[in-house]
């Protein structure tokens, strides 16, 4: 593409590692969709379905999740702590609990304001809390040193690739299908990805094989392989990780001296089994080994995004360092600092998530209520996407394990294939578009999180409310095969 604009800046002129970076998530199917959702909303009826089902990114409180009472109403002081002046009258007529008022004040006592800067690692009484969350969750101490408040985990990831990536020669491990955050981050910063398949048919759980041959393999071109990316519980494949696939990456990356960043943002969100932390894990071997896990560096971060918390708007997440060195803490540090801080209102949030009302607190009746039905509801939902997907020939899909995804493989057929190709495009773009462009429900192409030649895939999230958009998904694909098989 050229410009001839007499612009100072065109698009031959900006950064090419910018323009290199692809993010299929919010990509050409996600622009179309929302390009559909304005027709509609002017009333136009010349399309074949009445609304848009966004299942192509996990935003749950666009798709009808109802936010935790006890949040917002925490929030609603945090923001207008003039009501505190009122306290009888948002307990006796707005349904405060008193629980809700005094986790206000003590925030506002630990914040200040939410309009003013915290530290820039966020507010201490904030990270003291969350060191308190992790040491009940793995059952080993954290420091709120080693954590930092960050806007959504997205921004941890920037803040500790930004780090970790010296130039073109710095290596990092990406499990395929990945979500797409860090190749796109890894091509602005003209850093190289290595990418390493996970094993669909073991519940795309990590193939150690796989990864050490990915990483030899670099090694061998010169790359100055540093860390390794895992994503647990899985996006885009809804994978929930062993311990013991948890312990032989930290092993591994103690044999390559490997910086692992543990991206955990789905924690809550596990359906078979439970989650096994990086954290508790790394603590356990140390335990067992004194001294032969003491160089490992984690990095693994954590969002008020995900769970059934989905306050992806507000912006808040952390992440906690563990083995780092002082001094690259301290550039982690002058590395946030230049953002002054993450919002303050995420930081809360985050404390909230970390600690919620507990049993015999005046609000957890309500809090257990609403939490448990949002996670019934996803689990609900998610059985009964599979369900629909073992109906529909030639797809493949593992049942749901964890996060907010499932990630079927499609068996596109020939005559669709070259259609596809007429189109300039790979075959899952080709189905996903017609899915589309027939059912208005927007899922994201496999080929927007890398997937093994010659596989074919497509990522749907599974929040959106009720079934009749699975049915209409049914209906596309038996119409779709019947077309060009």
């Amino acid at each position: 593409m050229s410009s001839t604009s007499s612009r100072r800046l065109n698009y031959d002129n900006i950064n090419p590692h910018v323009k290199a970076a692809q993010y299929a998530v919010r990509g050409e199917l996600a622009v179309k969709s929302e390009e559909y959702r304005a027709k509609l909303a002017r009333g136009d009826t010349d399309l074949p379905f009445k609304e848009v089902i966004s299942a192509n990114i996990g935003n749950p409180q666009q798709l009808d999740q109802k936010p935790i009472t006890f949040f917002r109403q925490v929030l609603s002081i945090l923001e207008n702590p003039k009501l505190l002046d009122h306290e009888d009258v948002l307990v006796k007529h707005m349904e405060y609990k008193p629980d809700v008022i005094e986790r206000a004040k003590w925030l506002l006592k630990a914040v200040g304001s939410v309009g003013a800067y915290s530290a820039s690692n966020g507010a201490p009484a904030i990270r003291q809390r969350i060191a308190e969350f992790l040491e009940r969750r793995d059952g080993f101490p954290a420091n709120e040193a080693d954590i930092y408040l960050s806007g959504g985990a997205s921004s941890g990831v920037n803040t500790l690739l930004h780090i970790i990536c010296a130039g073109p020669e710095t290596g990092i491990l990406i499990p395929i299908p990945q979500y797409p955050l860090y190749t796109a981050s890894l091509s602005i910063l003209n850093a190289t990805p290595v990418p390493y398949y996970l094993e669909e048919h073991h519940h795309w759980g990590t193939d150690l094989t796989s990864i050490k041959k990915a990483c030899e393999d670099a090694k061998a071109k010169g790359t100055d392989v540093r860390a390794i990316v895992i994503i647990n519980p899985g996006n885009p494949t809804g994978a929930s990780l062993s311990e013991e696939d948890v312990r032989s990456v930290i092993e591994f990356a103690r044999e390559e001296r490997l910086v692992i960043m543990a991206d955990e943002v789905y924690q809550t969100n596990v359906f078979v089994g439970r989650f096994h932390s990086f954290k508790a894990a790394l603590r356990q071997m140390q335990k067992e080994n004194p001294g032969k896990y003491d160089s490992v560096e984690l990095a693994s971060l954590h969002s008020i995004s995900k769970g059934m918390v989905g306050e992806c708007g507000h912006r808040g997440g952390y992440f906690e360092l563990v083995g780092f060195d002082d001094k690259v803490q301290a550039e982690i540090y002058k590395f946030v600092s230049i953002t002054l801080c993450a919002p303050v209102i995420g930081q809360c949030l985050v404390e909230l998530m970390c600690n919620p009302p507990r049993e015999g607190e005046p609000s957890f009746e309500l809090y257990n209520e609403e939490y448990t039905g949002i996670y019934e509801g996803l689990q609900k939902r998610a059985t009964a996407l599979h369900e629909a997907f073992a109906q529909m020939e030639g797809v493949e899909c593992d049942r749901p394990q964890g996060s907010m995804y499932l990630f079927p493989t499609i068996t596109v057929p020939p005559r669709a294939v070259e259609e596809a190709r007429k189109e300039g495009r790979r075959p899952d773009e080709f189905y996903s578009m017609r899915l589309l462009e027939a059912t208005g429900v927007c899922v994201v192409p496999g080929s927007g999180f890398g997937q093994k030649d010659g596989t074919q895939h497509f990522r749907t999230t599974f929040l959106a409310p009720g079934t009749e958009w699975v049915g209409s998904m049914v209906k596309f694909h038996k119409e779709f095969m019947d077309q060009y098989r």
